[in-house]
């Protein structure tokens, strides 16, 4: 099993406190984001200090690099997920592309007869985008039903299927409840009845192996920074066909093959037809950097760790007087819960006074409030680097809590 005391001599974040914090710190936060390792910074800084220029601009030598560091992330990429290089496509992150996808693909096809089905537990990334394909062409927006702990089954998945279903777009772990979903089996079911499926990784991408081919499905995004990276960079799989098909988002320099007065416009092949503008260059030399270093530490190493504790810490837990775990049974590192008679920002305020950083309130998940019956909720999210110490900090933050929240822990 992975070591993450080891692994933490890679963060300059945990070599230094912050200088706003009195305590060790205690991050409980990376399904929101994730701390950088040194690789990644010093990526970063290389583009930045020793290699700054634009791409696909230039004939010159640091133009050239540029170019070739580029393509070498994309393939580092392609490999991470186990797509075709020309199937990779930069974004700023999951909800640019799902946004690519929603307009570039399902606004373009879809008309006031067809439907798209998504779930109660989509982040926002993964609903506004399809409430505007229903705006734009009219297009039905419907739910499959969760189980009663939140969790999709391919079985509900059949059933919601209609002769006008065109699209299904639901993530492979929840960024609230966190369940697996069975991607494969889903893919299986919609592709029978013609159904593209677009899957949000933002969660999975970063802690277990995901092989797109293998999986077989449609589209598929996840961000950066949430898998070790630089914020504003992403990356949005596509089949390569489906790319072919669908519009750009954005149009601008770098994604044109030719255009004239009269507007008759040449787009390149994908992916460069969906790169417009100057690119986050140092975000792809951070990504690359990111991805192989985890990719180095083995996510399935990751998941077996996080397992791991995980289970550590829903039995430490259970000893909080008034605790509520939402999702006791669910997968991956993420924990929701509250402390019944505290409202979750409050506990969240209590919890960074001793250091420990998580989420409260309705983690951009503001359907599924409705399924979990509460106004906000708190998040505790684990990583690699995550130790058994963390999460007695936390537990013991929350039983001594009583005094401060003027609340009954007995």
């Amino acid at each position: 099993m992975l070591d993450p005391y080891k692994l933490r001599k890679d963060f300059q974040m945990f070599r230094n406190k912050t200088q706003m914090q009195e305590h060790d710190l205690v991050f409980l936060d990376n399904a929101s984001t994730t701390f950088k390792p040194d690789c990644v910074v010093e990526a970063v800084d290389q583009y930045l200090l020793n290699e700054t220029s634009n791409t696909h601009r230039g004939d010159y030598d640091l133009c050239y690099n540029a170019d070739v560091k580029v393509e070498n992330a994309r393939k580092s990429i392609s490999k991470f997920i186990g797509a075709n290089e020309n199937e990779i496509v930069f974004t700023s992150g999951t909800s640019m592309s799902i946004n690519l996808i929603a307009y570039g693909y399902a606004g373009k096809y879809l008309t006031s007869e067809d439907e798209i089905l998504i779930t109660q537990a989509e982040h926002a990334s993964n609903v506004l985008p399809w409430f505007k394909v229903h705006e734009i062409t009219g297009c039905k927006i419907d739910y499959i039903p969760l189980d009663k702990d939140g969790r999709l089954s391919p079985v509900s998945v059949e059933k919601a299927i209609t002769k006008n279903t065109k699209i299904i777009a639901v993530a492979q772990v929840t960024n609230v409840l966190g369940f697996v979903i069975d991607v494969k089996e889903i893919c299986k079911i919609a592709h029978k009845h013609g159904v593209l499926v677009v899957c949000d990784g933002a969660q999975s991408v970063p802690h277990m192996n995901v092989n797109v081919k293998d999986l077989d499905v449609d589209f598929l995004s996840f961000s950066g920074h949430k898998v070790c990276g630089p914020t504003g960079i992403g990356v949005l799989y596509g089949k390569y066909e489906l790319l072919e098909k669908m519009d750009p988002l954005m149009s601008g320099g770098g994604m044109n093959a030719k255009f004239d007065m009269c507007g008759d416009v040449k787009y390149l092949n994908p992916p460069s037809k969906f790169e417009a503008g100057t690119m986050n260059i140092e975000g792809i030399y951070g990504l690359k950097a990111a991805v192989e270093y985890v990719d180095k530490i083995g996510r399935n190493n990751i998941a077996e760790y996080e397992t791991h504790l995980r289970k550590y810490m829903i039995k430490k837990m259970r000893e909080v007087p008034n605790i509520i775990i939402y999702n006791e049974n669910a997968d991956a590192g993420i924990i929701t819960f509250n402390v019944k008679g505290v409202f979750a920002q409050d506990l969240a305020t209590y919890l960074n006074s001793k250091g420990i950083a998580i989420r409260s309130g309705q983690h951009c998940a503001k359907i599924l409030i409705t399924f979990l019956h509460e106004v906000a909720t708190c998040r505790a999210s684990i990583y690699f680097y995550t130790t058994k110490e963390d999460i007695d900090a936390f537990v013991d933050a929350l039983k001594k809590g009583g005094d401060y929240l003027d609340a009954y822990f007995a």
